[in-house]
């Protein structure tokens, strides 16, 4: 009949819920829209505009990106070349123009093959860094000063890190299919915003965001491909193999995660083999740097080390570091495995990748990048999100006034070691408490703001809805998980009705 519903649009309506409105469940959400307007409406929640939520978070990414450019225009005009102290004071400092000249790009050196004059010897990176490094050397202008190249150097670098945020938002926007506003925490992050030029990192996050979306497509291989390459860009993307295996492990989907693992191993060696076989030294300067470096900046260890007349040496801290991390990796497997629902793989891999964070002998400030996309994904909570991001801005700010004080000679302009330290311990703070609300998420599913809109595990492809086969303790018992019409808990067939059969 005319006017009527079909059959088809019936079940379609039934089988494709609605998108999650974050002005509706988040408070602070809610709140912030007033200053455009309001809450989202129907229209905007579905797409039926151009406006579609990828594209205004990839616009909105690259205008967040655009400021944290102009965030760095002292040190662009001048501060990077003139004063040591004024990069610092201005908090624009970056490592891209010094290192153009510093690791021999200016020079045309070829990394891992090429020896760098001084003590560096060979760049420092891991091999798929390097590669995005010496691409931006080949787009670099070769004549003018060196000030004029280390200026173009820095842009090519900037414009291509930018093409990786824009990738990191719409692959976060696009991970949990009924929540892609959650990729506006990511898009509006400040601390990436002014972190994102810095360094190099923002390579391996897009990578790794790019992976988080293809395991929850059900794509194991490409997962396991992508994540090889990001773990080529920079060591910590590994890491979230180990949660992704004891996850595999309690729902029996062992077949993907061998899938995973293989895909991620071979990227890896295609990327890394040639170098290993034709320059293995400068190919592992990356690994020994990483092992011969002291206690640096950022981290408790340095806390400890500025207040003790006997600080630990540099090997001792890296076996302690080494047992701290593997007992994070322990209660993270017994996290997974005895929790009373089976936790979510983003969930995890924010606590893994940030369990590395906080053991680390060091933290320099763009390292807040790797966590970004993963705390989007694990705890959409616009609170407790920007909480953290407030920790990190502090840490951003007291960092730089921390060496513009170290640099000022009798001046003094700066801020000293104990309020560095106060800074340190903001940024630890910080990252333990959006760490707890994920493990009270885990321990309290009702209050996981994924698993309250009726979702069980959006960004984990194969486990998503999966039947538990291996447990342990009284808590957890086996179960499968299915959403219950997408408006509340999802029903557990595995709990007795009420005659004692399965519901």
């Amino acid at each position: 009949m005319c006017g009527m519903p079909s059959a088809e649009s019936t079940q379609a309506s039934v089988h494709e819920p609605d998108p999650v409105r974050p002005t509706k469940e988040d408070e602070v959400a809610a709140a912030g829209s007033e200053l455009i307007g309001g809450p989202l409406g129907r229209r905007a929640l579905l797409g039926a505009s151009w406006w579609t939520p990828v594209r205004v978070i990839a616009l909105v990414a690259i205008g967040m990106f655009a400021l944290g450019l102009v965030q760095k225009a002292p040190c662009y005009n001048g501060a990077w070349f003139f004063g040591a102290s004024s990069q610092y004071t201005h908090a624009c400092y970056s490592d891209i123009p010094h290192l153009y000249q510093g690791r021999g790009f200016a020079d045309g050196l070829v990394p891992y093959f090429d020896r760098l004059p001084g003590d560096m010897q060979y760049l420092e990176y891991p091999v798929l860094t390097g590669v995005f490094m010496e691409v931006a050397s080949w787009l670099t202008p070769g004549s003018g000063t060196i000030q004029y190249q280390e200026q173009w150097y820095w842009m090519v670098n900037a414009g291509m890190l930018m093409v990786c945020a824009s990738v990191i938002a719409v692959c976060v926007t696009r991970t949990h299919a009924r929540r892609p506003w959650d990729g506006l925490l990511v898009a509006l992050a400040p601390a990436a915003a002014l972190t994102a030029t810095i360094n190099w990192d923002l390579l391996a996050v897009a990578l790794t965001a790019a992976a988080m979306l293809m395991w929850s497509r059900g794509r194991s291989l490409a997962f396991g491909v992508l994540l090889g390459l990001a773990t080529a860009a920079k060591l910590y993307p590994f890491l979230l193999l180990g949660p992704l295996m004891v996850l595999c492990w309690r729902a029996g989907r062992w077949r993907a995660f061998g899938t995973a693992l293989g895909g991620a191993a071979a990227a890896w060696v295609v990327v890394n083999g040639p170098v290993m076989l034709f320059a293995f030294e400068g190919w592992s300067k990356f690994y020994t740097f990483s092992q011969e470096r002291g206690v640096d900046f950022g981290s408790f260890w340095l806390i400890m080390a500025q207040n003790s007349d006997d600080p630990l040496s540099t090997d001792t801290v890296n076996t302690l570091a080494t047992l701290l991390m593997l007992a994070c990796c322990a209660a993270v497997a017994a996290l997974a495995l005895t929790a009373p629902r089976r936790p979510r793989f983003a969930q995890l891999a924010f606590l893994i990748v940030a369990a590395f964070i906080l053991t680390n002998k060091v933290y320099s400030p763009q390292y807040v990048l790797w966590l970004v996309p993963l705390a989007a994904l694990a705890r959409p909570k616009w609170r407790d999100y920007l909480i953290w991001q407030a920790c990190e801005v502090a840490y951003f700010l007291g960092i730089w006034l921390y060496l513009a004080y170290t640099t000022s000679g009798d001046a003094h302009k700066g801020l000293p070691t104990d309020g560095y330290h106060w800074a340190i311990a903001l940024h630890l703070l910080g990252t333990l408490y959006l760490c707890v609300t994920v493990v009270r998420d885990i321990f309290m599913p009702e209050r996981d703001p994924v698993r309250r809109s009726g979702d069980d595990d959006p960004s984990g492809g194969v486990l998503d809805g999966a039947e538990d086969v291996f447990v342990l303790g009284p808590a957890a018992r086996p179960r499968r998980h299915v959403a219950a019409q997408f408006d509340g808990p999802p029903v557990d067939w595995g709990r007795p009705g009420p005659t004692g059969g399965s519901l």
